[in-house]
């Protein structure tokens, strides 16, 4: 079946086919069971249906009640698909509630999509003015305003440090507490103007407060914590040969997922000259496959996608994994 994209909802799916062939959907694979931990706006979902059978079954999550709606166009079209409003990081008891013990392959899309940048409302952007809002689901948690308004100082300076890599997080974190103490912090080009002012110099053609904004939105959506949590979620509901996908969007993100993968494929070895048996020596539990860009003509052509980082790893099948 293949289903048409949904015009209002524009987005440019990053390594869309390098992503889904590398879930290598194809004979008896076809028929699996596969997981989408971040619909976005259905570009990966869709080409992934296209290639199950008809008894294949895909399952996506996504926290954007935006992507929810979007989903649902293919949910009342295609009974092979199913869609969670929730994080990847609740994968493993989603399955589990579903009888599902066993997937195929998943496929992680991080990031934020165009559309969530594009709307102001959304309060991601530092480009437009909107609420500063920040949250993926704006139906739960607390917002960057809320958060901005009641955290410390230091603890704001910590946020932009270490998710922002931003070696200005003291002068910025000065600025802000010093700001809102004079007026509340609730719009996003408020914000921007007041990093701009701590940020005495930063790299050509890139904005004053790109750190601080991803730093504030990694922290209100608990992005890492979550990661590490789907990581370790999927990986157990992973079958024989079956194959893991991410899709990173910066250095932090990017470790996480390398470092995961890297501690299932390489297992330490006892010393040589130790008695024993080969059989009974630790097994690695993945196979890394591929590390992958964008081409320069995705980059052209979307130049969001300058960023992004694909990385594929099979699961093995140890002594004692059943089918």
């Amino acid at each position: 079946m293949t289903l048409e994209p949904v015009p209002e909802l524009q987005h440019r799916t990053v390594l869309l086919d390098e992503a889904v062939d590398a879930l290598a959907i194809e004979g008896e694979r076809a028929d699996g069971i596969f997981v989408d931990g971040t619909f976005g706006r259905g570009g990966h979902s869709r080409k992934i249906l296209e290639r199950l059978s008809a008894d294949g079954r895909l399952i996506a999550f996504d926290k954007d009640p935006q992507a929810i709606a979007a989903a649902q166009a293919i949910a009342d079209a295609d009974r092979r698909f199913e869609v969670v409003h929730d994080s990847f990081a609740t994968m493993e008891q989603a399955l589990a509630e579903r009888g599902i013990d066993r997937i195929a392959g998943v496929l992680l899309d991080l990031g934020i999509s165009s559309p969530q940048v594009d709307e102001a409302a959304r309060g991601f952007s530092f480009r437009a003015d909107g609420p500063l809002d920040m949250r993926m689901d704006s139906t739960r948690g607390m917002s960057a305003a809320q958060w901005l308004a009641t955290e410390t100082e230091q603890n704001i300076e910590k946020v932009i440090r270490n998710y922002g890599e931003e070696r200005f997080a003291f002068q910025i974190a000065k600025a802000i507490a010093a700001s809102r103490a004079i007026r509340p912090i609730s719009r996003t080009l408020q914000l921007a103007e007041i990093v701009a002012g701590a940020v005495k110099t930063r790299e050509k053609g890139k904005d004053p407060a790109t750190r601080t904004f991803q730093a504030i939105r990694i922290f209100i959506n608990q992005e890492l914590e979550e990661l590490e949590i789907g990581l370790t979620g999927a990986f157990r509901r992973l079958g024989p040969h079956g194959r893991m996908v991410v899709i990173s969007f910066h250095s932090l993100e990017d470790r996480i997922v390398k470092q995961f993968m890297a501690s299932k494929a390489h297992v330490p070895q006892p010393h040589r000259r130790l008695p024993i048996r080969a059989v009974d020596l630790p097994q690695p539990e993945m196979k890394l496959l591929a590390k992958m860009k964008p081409t320069a003509a995705e980059i052209a052509g979307n130049p969001r996608s300058r960023s992004a980082v694909m990385r594929v790893a099979e699961r093995l099948m140890p002594a004692g994994m059943t089918q």
